[in-house]
């Protein structure tokens, strides 16, 4: 099977939270040869921290909050180097909107199951997401080392409840209490466990009856008869998922992970625009943000836009149109990114993702051209599910709080609504982590210190509708009413009944609960 042609590989990481989703980013890493020693994920106070963690309050809950980039290259045994970019997004459900944001801005995606506990909620959804962008998924089965369920249950349950075709690539050798490595199906070698502390060093052998107990040859034989044989266009059309099954803290079946992303994943994808498909071979340079990020280095206030390039090939200091702005900008310090470490890109091809400074004007959403003709589309806003006032403790730091929401809604942390009638602003998240990373970050970032408070609405909508129309149901629902950020019309509803009614009511308006950017 011949490599495809190009030599980009952009995929995320996608799981539920504990699955071993960050250990197994470090991993990757490691075994790309970009960091030289793996922090592991712990609860407060580990001394080496996971290198994709770098914000204060993911370090001390031990969860990942942002979606984090990662650039780092692999020589193939051809001598040929595949760079690879790898998406490492949060886990917990509170921070789905960056998540999805970021599987927009990928070709492929790793799912974690952990063998114990199978395919959780939180994966379920994500899965969705790749299924509506038809991202291809590669399953890796972590934590084999310890106690799990049979491999045909964990087989059979991906099969049943994400209707994809599976085919084991790998098998454990025994688990937890018995596990002796685990045997690759390619070329039929098993990695064994080695010292105290049975990690995986490098020690492989040739299977054969002698060393594979009688009850895992069996299954293996069950398995090989069972299951199809690996089809790579139906992968990556999104209807199969090869199954590789490991330990990445432990080291097993992470190399044979970065194997089959080379291998198999799709190189860069065309990718959907206003004016139809954008293909990664087209001259002009394109891109769009998925992603802003603010104060990643605490000593410069600093704002990072992530551009995912779709084509053309990206000079520094290249002029570029942000579709919001309608005005060139030029690109002078465009960055390459590992976790928090970052350096000046010269170039960049289709599927690299860099970041560029910038001071307001670029948002999530937003499409990069040279020529201004293009928009991608897919890239939305959800209606929030919790909504609270925000009050500050010292009533003359107005300025500042204004400055921070406006930021942090920019990145997509939170969104900020403006009522039309009376001063305190609402804030509106998916989840209610994402309040306390909020009241944190205002006051490690921006050193205002401030509070929730329950706020009378429920929900939000985006109202639509003629001019003539909306201004009628202003003069009737003016204290219901807020701008967000970007002034466009919001409805404040104090239950799902109070927007139905509305509805009912208005049949010329549309009441959206997703807003595209």
């Amino acid at each position: 099977m011949s490599l495809p042609a190009s030599n980009r590989r952009t995929f995320a990481i996608i799981s539920h939270p504990d699955a071993g989703k960050t250990t197994l980013t470090e991993k990757l890493l490691l075994q790309g040869g970009a960091i030289h020693l793996a922090g592991e994920v712990k609860a407060r106070g580990a001394a080496r921290r996971a290198r994709s963690d770098w914000m204060k309050i993911e370090q001390q809950r031990g969860i990942s909050v942002t979606s984090s980039v990662m650039t780092f290259e692999r020589a193939n045994p051809d001598g040929s180097v595949i760079t690879f970019n790898l998406l490492d997004t949060p886990g917990h459900e509170d921070f789905s909107e960056d998540t999805y944001r970021t599987l927009t801005a990928v070709d492929s995606a790793i799912m974690v199951i952990d063998a114990a506990k199978g395919i959780e909620p939180q994966t379920r959804k994500l899965f969705e997401v790749c299924r509506l962008r038809s991202v291809p998924i590669i399953t890796f089965v972590n934590k084999v080392d310890r106690e799990g369920r049979s491999v045909f249950e964990t087989l059979d349950e991906v099969a049943d409840a994400l209707a994809l075709d599976v085919v084991p690539m790998s098998w454990p050798v025994g688990m937890g209490g018995v596990f002796q490595g685990v045997l690759n199906f390619a070329d039929n070698m098993i990695a064994r466990p080695e010292g105290d502390s049975r990690e995986f060093l490098g020690k492989r052998e040739a299977a054969t009856a002698d060393n594979i107990p009688a009850d895992i040859a069996e299954e293996i034989e069950l398995a090989k008869g069972g299951y199809g044989d690996f089809d790579v266009e139906a992968y990556r059309h999104g209807d199969m998922t090869p199954v590789y099954f490991g330990s990445a803290l432990k080291n097993f079946g992470v190399a044979e992970l970065i194997d089959a992303i080379a291998r198999y994943a799709p190189p860069p994808r065309p990718q959907p625009s206003e004016s139809g498909t954008i293909q990664p071979t087209d001259k002009e340079v394109t891109g769009f943000i998925f992603k802003v990020q603010a104060n990643m280095d605490p000593q410069h206030r600093d704002r990072i836009a992530f551009m995912r390039l779709v084509s053309g090939t990206f000079k520094r200091g290249m002029k570029l149109i942000p579709s919001a702005l309608g005005k060139p900008v030029a690109i002078h310090s465009p960055i390459l990114f590992f976790a928090q470490d970052r350096e000046l890109a010269d170039t960049a091809e289709p599927g690299d993702i860099i970041g560029i400074p910038n001071h307001g004007t670029l948002r999530v959403g937003d499409t990069l051209s040279e020529n201004n003709k293009v928009r991608f589309t897919g890239l939305p806003n959800f209606a929030p599910e919790i909504l609270r006032r925000v009050a500050l403790k010292d009533p003359t730091k107005t300025k500042q709080l204004r400055k921070a929401l406006d930021d942090l809604s920019e990145e997509g942390v939170i969104q900020v609504f403006y009522p039309e009638i009376g001063g305190q602003w609402i804030v509106g998240v998916v989840g209610q982590l994402q309040l306390e990373v909020l009241i944190s970050r205002l006051e490690a970032e921006y050193k205002v210190e401030a509070v929730l408070e329950a706020s009378p609405f429920d929900t939000a909508r985006w109202v639509k509708g003629s001019d003539a129309a909306l201004s009628q149901f202003a003069d009737f629902n003016k204290s219901n009413l807020a701008k967000d950020r970007d002034g466009d019309m919001v409805f404040m509803a104090r239950s799902a009944w109070d927007v139905s009614y509305q509805q009912e009511r208005n049949p010329d308006l549309t009441f959206s609960a997703t807003k595209e950017r």
